[in-house]
């Protein structure tokens, strides 16, 4: 038998003699597709395919690890370009902020009182949640107080950020980007919610205030699951409620407890959900069900605003 008939050639590039096989699929590799391997040689294939197989690390929660918190840095983006977009054009705030049942005349002048009682009422209108502008209810929380207005000012948006910053990081690297911006938005929902259901009707509100209590309820709760000293993370907790019953005679309160209960109770689902794959059903479970509770606690209340209909 001669040479040419015993050649083994690469099965990638069939024009290389070679003699080196594989040590996964065991094919004939030349030195262009050879790497690495723990033991011998592998092929690109091989290799593409084991770092498919490999477990990929999760957070606690598991969620995908980063080390950016992306999600953090661009709610903090967003906040800061909406209060500039205020300063530009101030109807901003009275059109996108966080309003139950407001009666405006024809020339769209807001009037006295909330309740529903100007439906009907000849050239009157009501506008806010209860006249269909759901979107208040998160819209309002990437608006602040102009700096020329309100008890603080540019503090309200300074004071919020400042919280975001220090906390979103951390919580954000805890719970992956998904979950965090999930539960960022449904605290900023759950604050809304609360001051549809509690608040005068005809209240003007606006702030990440909500968001940023759930995001530190989160915090809390994660440090709690992790088994964080307890007089520091309970320092922290003392400290939060604290702010909540102070600020209840400048701001309000009803977003600032809705965004903590939600917050709250969706982190204990992120941290306590059972492992394996009952993980991802029950966390996202918990998340439907805050939607479908905090939608039909707003329905409701419109419903009684608006004398039985509720507008979409």
């Amino acid at each position: 038998m001669d040479s040419e008939s015993t050649a083994t050639t690469c099965y990638r590039h069939p024009a290389v003699e070679c003699h080196v096989r594989c040590t996964r699929c065991e094919r004939y590799i030349c030195p262009d597709c050879m790497r690495d391997a723990p033991v011998g040689h592998q092929c690109s294939e091989c290799v593409k395919e084991g770092a498919r197989s490999v477990r990929q690390a999760r957070t606690l929660v598991g969620g995908r690890i980063s080390t950016t918190p992306v999600v953090t840095y661009a709610l903090f983006a967003l906040n800061v370009l909406a209060y500039l977009a205020e300063l530009v054009r101030p109807e901003l705030v009275d059109r996108f902020a966080m309003v139950g049942s407001r009666p405006v005349a024809a020339d769209g002048t807001p009037l006295p009182g909330g309740d529903g009682l100007f439906l009907g009422s000849g050239p009157l209108r009501v506008e806010g949640v209860a006249g269909g502008e759901w979107e208040r209810m998160l819209t309002s929380a990437f608006l602040h107080q102009s700096p020329f207005e309100g008890t603080f000012g540019i503090l309200h948006l300074t004071m919020n950020m400042v919280v975001l910053w220090q906390l979103g990081r951390v919580v954000e690297l805890m719970l992956g980007r998904v979950r965090f911006l999930v539960l960022y938005l449904l605290s900023a929902l759950g604050g809304s919610v609360l001051e549809l259901v509690l608040a005068d009707p005809g209240q003007v509100s606006v702030g990440a205030s909500g968001a940023v209590f759930g995001v530190g309820a989160a915090y809390y709760v994660l440090h709690r699951r992790l088994g964080a000293e307890r007089g520091r993370v309970n320092r922290f907790m003392a400290w939060l409620l604290l702010w909540l019953v102070v600020s209840a005679w400048f701001t309000s309160w009803q977003g600032h407890l809705g965004g903590l209960l939600v917050g709250g109770a969706l982190a204990l689902a992120y941290a306590y959900a059972p492992r394996g794959g009952r993980r991802l059903v029950v966390q996202a479970g918990a998340g439907a069900g805050l939607v479908v509770l905090l939608a039909v606690t707003a329905a409701v209340k419109v419903s009684e605003l608006t004398g039985g209909s509720v507008p979409l």
